[in-house]
């Protein structure tokens, strides 16, 4: 192929990006500098809880290796529709759609064995040949770390309108919330926010308060990095077992984590729309 039809297949991809994006309103990416942190799980709720304040919402998997939002969201059976030259996401509720490649694996244990390249060309066309339809917010599930997906991401996009950042209570938070904080930064995506998961037990029985892991690290992590804290989501058992079984735990009302995520989506959703951000730490 030449270098002039190389160019003008690269230029028709990103004006589909940009075509189908046009319909969302926000787009936000859910980042970590490492993995183990509970990203997923968080941006699984984060989208629901969206959803279930009356907004439409996609959620996009784009942990091409690690696809986990089908089984967290319960769904691993299902498969996505073909209308035309468009992909049907898959409807999870009236109000929330997602998108995975793990919809598209001939089973729920074939890895995806795959380049930087192939990689990229699976997120485009989840931008572009995905039918999201008019949403509010899309929710991008990324995998830990600053490599080729989230550059993808964002490269494709051109413009996201924020990343948060999922991290733990540990002090090594600070070093794992700088990578990320910085990789936004040199992409100019505005830093939403920092949430520290995991963040204090409650035992059930007796009713202390168990720090397992510290407790304050990524908020110091937020004081020192300049960038807002979000709030934090304590650790319940029952949020784990929700997410095997593939019910997203801020549907269960009058609990910790459930309060904790609503004050979360309020202050993406005051730094999205507003514009103000949420009470710097």
């Amino acid at each position: 192929m030449s270098e002039e039809k190389k160019a003008e297949k690269k230029q028709q991809q990103e004006d589909a990006v940009a075509m189908s994006m046009a319909k969302v309103k926000y787009k936000i990416m859910v980042m970590s500098g490492k993995g183990g942190v509970g990203k997923t799980t968080v941006a699984a709720n984060l989208a629901f809880a969206l959803g279930m304040q009356g907004l439409e919402v996609g959620l996009m998997d784009a942990d091409i290796h690690g696809p986990d939002i089908p089984k967290i969201l319960g769904i691993e059976d299902k498969r996505p529709e073909i209308s035309g030259d468009m992909i049907k996401p898959i409807s999870v509720t009236p109000r929330l759609r997602a998108m995975s490649i793990g919809f598209l694996l001939p089973d729920r244990d074939s890895p995806v064995i795959w380049r930087g390249p192939m990689k990229m060309n699976a997120i485009r066309q989840f931008l572009s040949e995905v039918d999201w339809g008019n949403m509010d917010y899309l929710i991008i599930d990324l995998p830990p770390g600053t490599g080729d997906e989230p550059l993808s991401v964002a490269q494709l996009l051109k413009k996201v309108d924020g990343s948060v950042i999922v991290t733990t209570p540990q002090d090594l938070a600070l070093l794992d919330s700088r990578k990320a904080v910085n990789f936004s930064g040199v992409l100019n995506v505005p830093v939403i926010g920092i949430v520290e998961n995991m963040s204090g037990f409650v035992c059930p029985h007796c009713g202390h308060e168990i720090n397992i892991f510290k407790y304050g690290g990524g908020e110091r992590a937020a004081q020192e990095l300049g960038v807002p804290f979000l709030g934090r989501v304590p650790l319940d058992p029952n949020m784990v077992e929700a997410a095997d079984s593939g019910t997203p735990f801020v549907m269960q009302k009058d609990s910790k984590v459930s309060e904790a995520f609503a004050q979360i989506v309020q202050n993406i959703r005051t730094f999205v729309e507003g514009g103000t951000g949420a009470e710097q730490a």
